[in-house]
């Protein structure tokens, strides 16, 4: 969407404390959601893959021809994909018989051929230009990705390599204190950053979910899938209300159009500023 003086409005939020945290806790809702569908309630993966597979198709496409920003509706399509990844990895996984190792192996692949294609056909990754259909359509496909490869991930760290889910969580909290410490302290590119960052939330997510909802026997807390969800739900809800919701700026973003993108408004990039 664009206003009188051309500029484009960016419908994703800024990326802030507060976006990180409620990334973490839907991650976590995705693991304990997608497992509540295909376990608790024993509807199997491949159903679960059509579920979550047409609930993430219909918010992306509700999202992608939206006329701007509304918070709601972009966490829910973010719950959906990693709602969808969590099946789709479990899905391959033991339905298939991929394993972790090489859905993960796969999934990146999937990933990096995505984010070059986004690069090669717009210039840049950058998410302070996802104000298009074309460039929100490789924003949810690179997201999509990233979260069934960050289930995997999480899956292959607990359970093929027998870290268990709370050391599991600790390996992907620290990576992530690691990638904050290198955007505060050295010139890496931000956008670079922010995508490992983002993929990085997601096995944590799946960790933690699979320390909540999982038998004593295997290492979790054995809390009802159902009632987790429920509460994780209901504290995004809350923190979407406390913590607003808005366009701003963006890793990569200049800071000439940060000031501007504060209202909602994206200007275009110049070719150095991206990644």
């Amino acid at each position: 969407m664009t206003d009188v003086s051309g500029h484009a409005w960016t419908k994703v939020p800024a990326v802030t404390l507060g976006f990180w945290v409620i990334k973490v806790l839907a991650t976590t809702l995705g693991e304990t959601g997608g497992d509540t569908v295909t376990m608790t309630l024993d509807w199997g993966y491949a159903a679960g893959v059509v579920i979550f597979g047409v609930a993430l198709v219909t918010l992306a496409g509700a999202q992608i021809f939206a006329k701007r920003f509304h918070s709601a509706l972009y966490w829910a399509t973010i719950v959906a994909s990693t709602t969808f990844g969590t099946v789709l990895a479990d899905f391959a996984d033991r339905s298939l018989g991929i394993g972790y190792t090489g859905g993960s192996l796969l999934l990146l692949a999937c990933l990096l051929a995505t984010l070059g294609l986004w690069r090669a056909t717009q210039g840049t990754v950058s998410v302070s230009t996802v104000s298009t259909p074309k460039v929100e359509a490789f924003y949810w496909a690179t997201i999509t990705f990233s979260q069934t490869l960050g289930t995997a991930l999480g899956d292959w760290l607990a359970d093929t390599r027998d870290f268990g889910y709370e050391r599991g969580a600790l390996v992907f909290a620290a990576a992530l204190i690691i990638v904050a410490a290198l955007y505060y302290w050295t010139r890496i590119s931000r956008v670079t950053l922010f995508w490992v960052a983002f993929i990085l939330t997601r096995p944590l997510g799946a960790t933690v979910g699979d320390f909540i909802d999982k038998p004593v026997a295997d290492g979790g807390l054995a809390w009802s899938r159902p009632l987790a969800s429920a509460v994780l739900a209901a504290l995004i809800a809350v923190l979407l209300v406390v913590i607003p919701q808005r366009p701003g700026p963006h890793p990569g973003q200049p800071k000439a159009d940060a000031a501007e993108a504060q209202s909602g408004i994206d200007v275009e990039q110049p070719d150095q500023g991206k990644t």
